[in-house]
């Protein structure tokens, strides 16, 4: 069963479907998530804190299916392409995780930062934890990356990157594709990833490097 704490931040992320963050209120998540306000601040501190934790959460669980996804009894090369079309279809769906992979808070989302320096610790742990402030978008990926086992490492990183040049700027249809209303035809798969991405991730595998691993620039 859903603790309180879950189910308020279902109940924000929901909020944010349909309203900008700033027209959101507190006071209507607990309404939504049938808890008393008093619940919502001892578990957040504040609509900031509820933020932070926001994007917390979008980030573990992120990383929790990347864990999943290349843990899969499958060839690495196979589970790395699939890694990367599951990041471009997760972060279209999710605004708040694109914008921790992008580092583009528009004005609709929260902008998490890190409490006051001397704020009074929060006294849930999951919330002093959050109140640390969310991963920057080169945190997330080098995080990411540590999610592979070594020798896959830097395979890991050029899909993750490739997926995120997706998210950044998606690739745009072909004049063939494009119906005679200006509207452009739904293709028959809606897979991000390009042949030619799937070759280039699964040729950095196929090199064997000895030199120490580092994050692409």
């Amino acid at each position: 069963m859903p603790t309180a704490r879950e189910t308020l931040l279902d109940a924000a992320l929901a909020a944010l479907a349909h309203r900008p963050w700033s027209a959101v209120r507190m006071a209507d998540l607990a309404v939504a998530a049938r808890v008393s306000r008093q619940t919502l601040y001892n578990e957040f501190g504040s609509k900031e804190g509820l933020a932070r934790a926001l994007a917390c959460r979008e980030a573990d669980t992120y990383l929790q299916g990347v864990r999943r996804l290349l843990a899969a009894p499958a060839p690495p090369g196979r589970n790395l392409v699939v890694v990367a079309e599951w990041i471009v279809t997760r972060a279209a769906s999710r605004p708040v995780l694109r914008a921790l992979l992008t580092g583009a808070w528009d004005e609709r989302l929260p902008a998490p930062r890190p409490a006051r320096p001397g704020a009074r610790p929060a006294a849930v742990p999951a919330q002093r934890r959050a109140d640390e402030g969310p991963p920057a978008p080169g945190e997330l990926v080098a995080a990411t990356v540590a999610c592979a086992e070594e020798q896959w490492a830097v395979g890991c990183e050029l899909a993750v990157r490739l997926a995120l040049s997706q998210v950044v700027a998606p690739t745009i249809p072909s004049l063939e594709g494009w119906r005679a209303d200006g509207q452009c035809a739904e293709p028959d798969s809606w897979s991000p990833i390009t042949p030619t991405m799937t070759r280039l991730i699964e040729m950095s595998l196929s090199v064997e490097t000895t030199s120490p691993r580092k994050i692409i620039p």
